[in-house]
């Protein structure tokens, strides 16, 4: 067996000495929780028959209290694609759970927002607080002492965080995710590219480009791109929290359905009843966490996770930074091109060998925790398994031996990069993230003028009036978790291509968030400290020389250290008052840095721990 890789076992070593305190306090709720909190056999006979009431042909087993009562937490909507096909899985899991004589009820539902209807809009200054309205809205559904484990039906950029956030506070049952896979591929995301580009140039008109977008996103399932969605299937698969070689298997299809058969059958194998307990809170300790960020950074996955991470790990009593980021990274090759990293999408990457490729190889080269507890039979070795059909039953495949398709997927001997693409970027503007592996090489260095807006719509103005045709930093404040609940930039991505293919040499810098989807225009994004509240952000103005560079990880104004300290902080814009913004006031005012996860709720439960 393979080494532990030395940077993976430092960072791992590093934060489980830093989680120590709240890591025991978090187990000693899971203990309490299995002894003395949240169980049916507590609940007195009027608390009992309000939760059985509705059940039909499972009141009696529910009643009886002698089987698993499995909680459904569901994402369900029609409107995201994602999630369309959650709206009959509850009855199928409910069959499947009678199958090995247990029960199954929706506990509740928690709301689903998609990005994609609301990128560049005033709804998407609710996106990542949603994140935390689903913890909330997940532990109210788990709250009601009726079960023995716990089915997550979530896929989308939000929405598997948040499910997981709220099931950790529930750590002590076991809990799978179910994902219901990605749409068949459609028109190729370089051409869908293609498309906005020409028409931010003005050289489509918008019935092209919604026919391009039409063809692109064009039926029930997840997004084919590598962004933030399919960056927590990932996450989960080599966290093992879904069943091996669940998450990208497109909707519909046998497989799928056998796959969630198979979830429904494992968790009420697994409960604290019998010889193989393995609740969610032991299955994310400190190994599963280095994992996630492990996988995150040898496929390129979504820089939003340099933000949902830390507040994964903060629900479990653990604790990261980005240095522990910026370290594995260096560490880790980059072992994926997959849309906006590649020409290829999720569908491609999974037919050439997908997550059971990259966890073998990963293991292979002792850049993963074999020994994690997972929510399948043995170790994180199962994860490296394709699944499949065989006369209609469900078996899996022997790990992969070599990847399928060498354009998308490589081996440690032949990586795309010797590194993850992450980086840390650090000086007097404050702590950022940059993701590399989309960006040319000679891209990463960009020393220019600064020009600073408050908002991404001042951005498009001022492009549009050619006032951007040149070398240009783009500094776009006021964008972080307490300003406006920091909303994905992505709608800049287009112009900004426009200008560097131009031949100017640009760069974004922000105390916000950029989509998943980011590409090629470098971007040092997830700024903090932010704007509101004092960071050095707040004090740029235009036509200050700013460098931006991945080589060194350094970001800084090159502005005399004496006139720096003189300037005021810039007034920041009126807070939002329309659209709903105006009720997440309370998450904004007491949000943590994005660093540490962006989380109102976080920073409040530590506060009082």
């Amino acid at each position: 067996m393979t080494d532990l890789n030395s940077t993976v076992a430092a960072v791992t070593q590093r934060i489980v000495q830093r989680s120590a305190a709240s890591r025991r306090k978090y187990l000693d709720l899971i203990e309490r929780g299995r002894d003395a909190g949240t169980n049916r056999d507590r609940l007195s006979c009027g608390n009992l028959a309000h939760g059985f009431a509705a059940s039909g042909e499972d009141k009696p087993a529910i009643r009886a209290g002698n089987a698993m009562n499995i909680g459904i937490v569901t994402a369900y909507n029609d409107m995201l694609s994602a999630h369309q096909p959650y709206g009959r899985y509850p009855e199928a899991i409910k069959i499947a759970a009678r199958e090995v004589g247990a029960t199954a009820q929706v506990a509740g539902g928690v709301p689903a927002m998609c990005d994609g209807v609301t990128q560049g809009l005033a709804g998407m200054e609710l996106s990542l607080f949603s994140r935390d309205t689903i913890a909330l809205a997940t532990a109210v559904a788990l709250s009601h002492a009726m079960f023995e484990g716990a089915l997550m039906l979530g896929i989308c950029d939000k929405i598997v965080p948040g499910l997981l956030m709220g099931a950790l506070r529930f750590g002590h049952l076991p809990t799978i995710f179910v994902p219901a896979g990605p749409m068949p591929s459609g028109l190729a995301n370089k051409e869908k590219q293609r498309i906005r580009q020409l028409y931010a140039e003005g050289k489509v008109g918008r019935e092209e480009l919604l026919e391009s977008e039409s063809a692109s996103y064009h039926g029930a399932g997840t997004c084919t791109f590598y962004g933030t969605a399919n960056t927590n299937q990932m996450m989960m698969e080599v966290m093992g929290l879904h069943m091996p070689g669940a998450a990208f298997v497109n909707p519909g299809t046998k497989l799928r359905s056998e796959l969630t058969r198979a979830a429904v059958h494992r968790v009420a194998s697994i409960g604290w009843d019998g010889d193989d307990y393995r609740p969610l809170g032991k299955c994310i300790d400190e190994k599963a966490i280095v994992n996630a960020a492990v996988g995150l950074l040898a496929t390129g996955g979504s820089t939003n996770h340099a933000i949902h991470l830390p507040a994964i790990a903060r629900a479990a009593g653990i604790v990261i930074d980005w240095t522990d980021l910026a370290d594995l990274s260096a560490a880790v090759p980059l072992l994926a091109r997959v849309y906006p990293n590649g020409a290829d999408d999720v569908n491609n990457f999974h037919a050439a060998g997908g997550m059971a490729w990259i966890i073998t190889e990963l293991l292979r080269g002792g850049l993963l925790h074999r020994d994690v507890m997972t929510v399948a039979r043995a170790d994180l070795t199962d994860y490296g398994r394709m699944p499949t059909l065989e006369n209609d039953a469900l078996v899996w495949d022997e790990p992969p031996t070599a990847p399928g398709n060498e354009a998308i997927l490589r081996p440690l001997s032949n990586p795309f990069s010797a590194d993850g693409g992450m980086r840390l970027l650090a000086g007097n503007l404050g702590r950022c993230i940059m993701k590399t592996s989309a960006v040319d090489r000679e891209r990463w260095t960009i020393e220019a003028p600064c020009r600073v807006f408050s908002d991404q719509d001042q951005v498009m103005a001022a492009f549009k009036a050619g006032e951007l045709d040149r070398d240009v930093v783009v500094v776009v404040r006021f964008q972080g978790p307490r300003a406006n609940g920091m909303p994905e930039l992505h709608k800049l991505t287009p112009p900004l291509g426009v200008l560097q293919d131009k031949g100017f040499k640009v760069a974004l810098v922000t105390d916000g968030r950029m989509s998943g989807a980011s590409g090629k225009v470098p971007a040092a994004i997830h700024l903090s400290p932010e704007a509101l509240g004092g960071g050095p952000i707040g004090k740029l103005r235009d036509g200050d020389i700013v460098r931006v560079c991945a080589e060194s990880g350094t970001l800084e104004a090159k502005v005399d250290a004496a006139e720096w300290d003189a300037r005021d902080q810039a007034e920041a814009p009126p807070p939002p008052y329309d659209t709903g913004r105006e009720l997440f006031a309370l998450f904004r005012h007491n949000s943590d840095l994005a660093e540490a996860g962006a989380s109102p709720l976080l920073a409040a439960m530590d506060a009082e721990l």
